[in-house]
């Protein structure tokens, strides 16, 4: 999962890099709200973290032209104790939420699930395709009463297979989601992520693959019994 998160407090956003990196987000960060905008112009987010005090461009302008532009991803607001006024500015201009200074890393995580819980979800999110699940949460594949810890990328990987069964995901696709399109990073992390997750579906005697569609990119197959 991606996120914006504009901080102009270096030493603040440092810090929720990361406690955010450690939860398998990925973080792109703006000092300001100018770097914030052309992040948005040339990246796709999950949810966005905006500091309203920043330098610039500040963080309501950025969620107004966000929202003028036609972006609904989620929003939070990260607020000073006394901005009462902007708080409720900014949600009448279309966040999600709001955070008040100083707040704690659990509150933070908390929200920010919430925030990209798929609608009328309650409680853990898990995806289903076949026989194999994917618990979100715990972190865990499981099939058939067994189940494997998965972390890091390869879990960001699954979950983006699952969360598109149908579809074909392109090496580049998986490189701009997941790494961020980072250009030090090199197309074969993606070959041998999917390796050590077909090792784990193959441990677990689960129906689900993953296939390679040469030239194409990989998508999940059910095979028949």
């Amino acid at each position: 999962m991606r996120i914006l998160l504009a901080e102009d407090e270096r030493q603040l956003a440092r810090a929720l890099v990361a406690i955010l990196e450690h939860e398998d987000y990925v973080v792109d960060v703006a000092n300001d709200g100018e770097e914030a905008l052309y992040l948005l112009s040339c990246n796709d987010y999950d949810v966005c973290v905006l500091d309203i005090m920043m330098p610039k461009v500040d963080g309501l302008t950025v969620l107004r032209q966000m929202r003028d532009a036609g972006n609904y991803a989620p929003v939070m607001l990260l607020t000073a104790k006394g901005e009462i006024r902007d708080r409720v500015i900014g949600l009448d201009s279309g966040a999600n939420d709001y955070l008040t200074k100083p707040f704690s890393a659990a509150e933070l995580l908390a929200r920010l699930r919430a925030l990209t819980r798929p609608q009328g979800a309650v409680g853990r999110r898990v995806l289903q395709v076949g026989d194999l699940s994917l618990d979100l949460e715990a972190r865990t594949l499981s099939c058939k009463g067994t189940s494997l810890e998965v972390l890091g990328r390869e879990l960001q990987m699954m979950e983006m297979l699952m969360s598109h069964p149908n579809e074909r995901i392109s090496t580049e696709r998986f490189l701009r989601t997941i790494w961020g399109g980072l250009s030090d990073v090199e197309s074969s992390v993606v070959w041998v992520n999917l390796s050590n997750l077909r090792k784990k579906l193959k441990k677990l005697s689960s129906q689900v693959r993953i296939v390679t569609v040469r030239g194409v990119g990989y998508q999940l197959e059910v095979a028949d019994d």
